[in-house]
């Protein structure tokens, strides 16, 4: 069996949790199973080394970032094979240029294009449990690239998706994908299982177990993913397409505070505005999720959305940047506390009412709502960031999530 296994940061952060990894792989390894180990760099380094560069050159060009920042998977994996050989495992790190990850140019951002498996298989035949870095590619002017927060668990989804892997499994502090948030629902209960529509919901709207591009990419290949702890043997929550489970309205409760509320008012009430102003975002990739328009009055009207806190002050200026020319309004409104609470689930489409039980389960606490955006499969609303832990208790006890497991 193929088996690939990726580590994040805390898991890798000192000797013993190297070891620690190393003996779970030796496991697998000494079991008779081929092994593909797939790390992020040691527990807090990416951030140091930001912090470096950031003393150096606050305005430090995207690629000397790339180059800096790939250090840290490199150290890991270089690590783990020395811990590997220790425990008397033969092991080889890769990175990406001796993987051969190829990916597009975006420096910090990037997106894998192809993996060649030459090497890899080459390793695994000659019975070596092979660690490769995570987060990292190589583009076609030969230089490193990084895959953006979370990009870890893309690369090994990609690998596991290149070499048919039987099995991608993510290990991280928790032990899989629970209801809530267990630091802020102590009753919240773990999934043995979640469909990829679910969980990459969960993912984009906040729950920081998975990276959403990596869900996206194990749902496109059939890549069965399992979301596992690092520090237990429990069995974790396993990622697919269909579920056995009866379906319920709801799966999971989700907050996410990185959030803010921008409101573009009086802007002229004829059409292609809308158009306008997220066309102009979206050149420079910024995301937006919930939207809301008023309706029009006097010849204008107003769009709220929401963006990601880390964006927040650039899409202003890029707003600000068109007043004149193709955006004319009268103001920009800022609100950077507030949070989301999403309540996400595949049967929702199916059951009625679900939103309904949703608010009223905050207007039971005394939150308020400020805007709601929904989907086939979610439900989520903007409220103050300071109701966020109330909120998501009030709603997981509404649909009684604790009491299905």
């Amino acid at each position: 069996m193929l088996i690939v296994k990726k580590f994040g940061g805390t898991s890798v952060a000192d000797k013993e949790k190297i070891f620690n990894v190393a003996n779970r792989c030796a496991e697998d390894y000494k079991a008779g199973h081929d092994v593909i180990v797939v790390l992020s760099a040691m527990g807090k380094q990416t951030d140091y080394l930001l912090d470096l560069a950031r003393e150096i050159n606050p305005k430090a060009p995207k690629r000397e970032l790339d180059m800096l920042l790939t250090t840290g998977e490199q150290t890991s994996v270089a690590l783990m094979a020395m811990a590997l050989h220790a425990l008397g495992v033969p092991a080889i790190s890769l990175n990406a240029f001796q993987v051969d990850m190829r990916t597009n140019s975006t420096y910090g951002n990037a997106k894998i294009k192809r993996i060649d498996t030459d090497r890899i298989n080459r390793e695994l035949e000659m019975r070596k449990v092979v660690i490769i870095t995570g987060f990292q590619g190589v583009n076609r002017y030969e230089d490193y690239t990084t895959l953006g927060r979370g990009g870890s668990d893309t690369t090994a989804v990609a690998i596991a998706s290149a070499l048919h892997a039987d099995k991608c499994e993510i290990y991280t502090d928790v032990d899989g994908v629970y209801t809530a948030d267990p630091r802020i629902v102590a009753d919240a209960s773990k999934m043995s299982e979640i469909t990829y529509d679910e969980m990459l919901e969960l993912a984009s709207l906040g729950a920081g177990v998975l990276h959403n591009r990596s869900v996206e990419m194990a749902k496109k290949y059939g890549v069965p993913l399992v979301v596992r702890s690092s520090l237990n043997n429990s069995e974790g929550t396993v990622v697919k397409e269909e579920v056995k489970m009866e379906k319920l309205a709801v799966r999971g409760v989700v907050s996410d505070k990185n959030t803010a509320r921008i409101s573009v008012i009086g802007l002229k009430d004829i059409p292609g505005v809308a158009f306008k102003l997220f066309n102009h975002l979206a050149r420079y990739d910024i995301n937006v999720d919930i939207i809301l328009q008023s309706i029009g009055r006097d010849g204008t009207k107003d769009i709220s959305f929401t963006v990601s806190k880390d964006n927040v002050d650039e899409a202003i200026e890029i707003i600000e940047r068109h007043r004149t020319g193709s955006l004319q309004y009268q103001k920009i409104d800022v609100e950077k506390s507030v949070a989301k609470v999403s309540i996400v689930g595949a049967g929702m489409n199916t059951h009625a009412g679900v939103a309904a039980k949703m608010f009223e389960a905050l207007y039971d606490v005394g939150v308020n709502i400020k805007m709601i955006s929904t989907s086939e499969i979610r439900v989520t609303v903007l409220i103050d960031d300071e109701y966020v832990e109330k909120a998501v208790k009030a709603v997981h006890d509404k649909f009684a999530l604790s009491e299905h497991h």
